[in-house]
């Protein structure tokens, strides 16, 4: 997207508030209709200055308070100018991170793991703020100089046609040297944007992960990163700024010279009696209020383009392909039976890298499934895929003989309980995180969720109970009683099938045990899927899967696995093997 698009876009959004933007323009043109009458009224007033003891004093004193008056009604509607401008800029900017926000829930999970957290929040947060600037300047300066540069002209052919030629002669030349730079630094703000977004997204995970950090001496080493990218912020920066802020000086240079010409120029003709000093002195302050906008756009033609920079990475995102719509003929699945077939499914994040290749299962109600195996086997994939957070590239993934297609994606994954290894909270109370997927729910069935994962204990010892606030992290919580939250948030919903993927990783083994029951609780007469690296949670269940590279070599239960010998025996017994 190109500079010229990406204004084009943003006056779109502004044109949704056009009655303020009226007004904007209204107010403009009578707070320049002001600037413009005061030099005219300076110069009668100079002009009853004829000489010593020739001075009309009462015309004087008539044209200042009119000059007073003008002048204040000027300020007052630059005043509501500035106000107006202000509105439409922060709501444009407010329409803008809502639909931003509004794309990032429904872009699919591939643009997600894609791209790092910290340049998503950047663009949220910094490029938003640089939008919001430059639109700031770029409204009240554009509005009054087009119009104080018409009016300028206009007094300035009614005053002496011939000086305003020279002063018209030298505005091409203002703006094509301005052209010129701003031109050649609009990459400079690009880069300078793109820079900011990964040291922004750098400065997450150091910060996320400082424990880590802390915990392996990478602070010596992450500072070192950390400057080399600030290092590279500050270049893109410096060069950006420098090339953006020639098109002032230089622009002020050549007013300069067309100011002295005219001063030379129109000295001669009041010698020669063509002008009068009065009409001399207006006309120059018409010359400087020409030649005014021109500075001021130039002055601000650095935010200029940084917002431009700013707003294309913002559109960049909300150009992005969201999730496959639902067919029109997509049912909404109601209470599901739990039966889950995989037919010949074919499946690769990257198409050079094939992952899952001719897969196919049949899952009967009710049935426990456990998926073991090593790293990057594609436990996790074949639960991404049953959730359509990715979508099968071949085959089909049927629930009660409907292809999952066919299903609306919410319904679908209403249908499912989640509890990742990765536990997630958001600021709020402990009954709020509980009741995240049924906000309806009552005090009593938030605490019967809560004992039925072993969280009311722990629970009920902090400060407020329930009502007890946390952070996004969790603030003072362990790691484990987080996951205990995670898991009675989903016996909370108690939908009909269940997922969990490294469910109980965080727990201490005697948790574990406890939590284990009321799985087995919740588990009896649901379809679910444990993915574990404990073996010690799977040996219970119906249907075993052992994968590798996407394949399943092996499938059974505990005892026909261990008796086979193959790779899951090998894997359980390594539990028990010292190093």
């Amino acid at each position: 997207m190109n500079n010229k698009e990406t204004w084009k876009r943003l006056i779109k959004y502004t044109g949704r508030y056009k009655k303020m933007t009226i007004w904007a323009i209204l107010c403009a043109i009578l707070s320049v209709v002001a600037s413009l009458i005061g030099p005219l009224l300076i110069g009668r007033t100079i002009d009853h200055m004829i000489g010593v003891k020739q001075v009309n004093f009462s015309a004087m004193l008539e044209l200042l308070v009119i000059l007073a008056i003008v002048y204040v009604v000027g300020s007052l509607f630059g005043w509501l100018l500035i106000y107006s401008t202000n509105r439409i800029a922060y709501r444009t900017v407010y329409d803008m991170r809502r639909e931003l926000f509004e794309k990032m829930n429904i872009l699919p999970l591939s643009y997600h793991d894609t791209h790092p957290q910290g340049d998503s929040i950047s663009r949220f947060v910094n490029d938003m703020d640089i939008v919001s600037d430059g639109l700031l300047q770029g409204f009240s300066t554009l509005l009054t100089g087009v119009i104080m540069i018409a009016g300028s002209i206009a007094f300035m052919l009614y005053i002496n046609p011939l000086m305003a030629l020279v002063v018209l002669i030298s505005a091409p030349v203002s703006f094509f040297v301005a052209r010129f730079i701003t031109t050649r630094s609009q990459q400079m703000f690009r880069e300078q944007a793109r820079i900011l977004g990964g040291l922004n997204g750098y400065v997450e995970e150091m910060i996320g992960g400082q424990k880590v950090v802390q915990a392996f001496q990478y602070e010596e080493r992450s500072f070192t990163e950390f400057e080399e990218k600030n290092q590279a912020l500050y270049q893109a920066g410096v060069k950006s700024q420098f090339y953006g802020s020639l098109s002032n000086p230089t622009t002020r240079l050549v007013n300069n010279i067309t100011f002295s010409a005219i001063a030379m120029i129109g000295s001669i003709a009041v010698i020669l009696n063509t002008i009068t000093v009065g009409e001399l002195s207006s006309f120059l302050i018409f010359s400087n209020l020409f030649a005014k906008p021109f500075n001021e756009i130039t002055g601000v033609l650095t935010q200029l383009q940084s917002a431009s920079a700013s707003a294309q990475r913002i559109f960049s995102v909300l150009d992005q392909t969201v999730e496959q719509a639902d067919a029109p003929n997509a049912i909404h699945l109601e209470q599901s039976k739990g039966t889950i077939t995989f037919d010949k499914v074919n499946f690769a994040y990257n198409p050079d890298r094939p992952l899952i290749t001719n897969f196919s299962l049949e899952v009967k109600p009710g049935t426990r499934i456990a998926i073991v195996g090593q790293t990057g086997a594609g436990k996790t994939t074949l639960v991404n895929l049953l959730m359509r957070f990715y979508d099968v590239n071949s085959g089909a993934i049927m629930i009660d003989g409907v292809n999952i297609n066919n299903i609306t994606r919410d319904s679908l994954r209403q249908s499912f309980g989640m509890v990742l290894q990765e536990t997630w909270l958001y600021g709020g109370s402990i009954r709020d995180n509980i009741a995240y997927g049924k906000p309806d729910a009552t005090d009593e069935e938030v605490i019967m969720a809560a004992k039925a994962a072993n969280a009311h204990s722990f629970i009920k010892r902090l400060p407020n109970g329930y009502d007890t606030l946390i952070s996004g992290t969790g603030g003072s919580l362990s790691q484990g009683q987080e996951q205990l939250l995670t898991i009675a948030r989903v016996m909370l919903v108690d939908p009909p099938m269940l997922i969990l993927d490294e469910a109980t990783s965080s727990i201490d083994t005697r948790t574990e045990i406890r939590i284990q029951k009321a799985f087995q609780k919740m588990i009896e007469g649901r379809t679910s899927f444990v993915i574990a690296h404990r073996l010690s949670t799977i040996r219970e269940a119906d249907l075993i899967l052992y994968m590798k590279n996407g394949d399943v070599v092996e499938s059974g239960n505990h005892k026909e696995l261990l008796e086979h010998g193959g790779h899951y025996a090998g894997l359980y017994n390594s539990q028990f093997t010292s190093a």
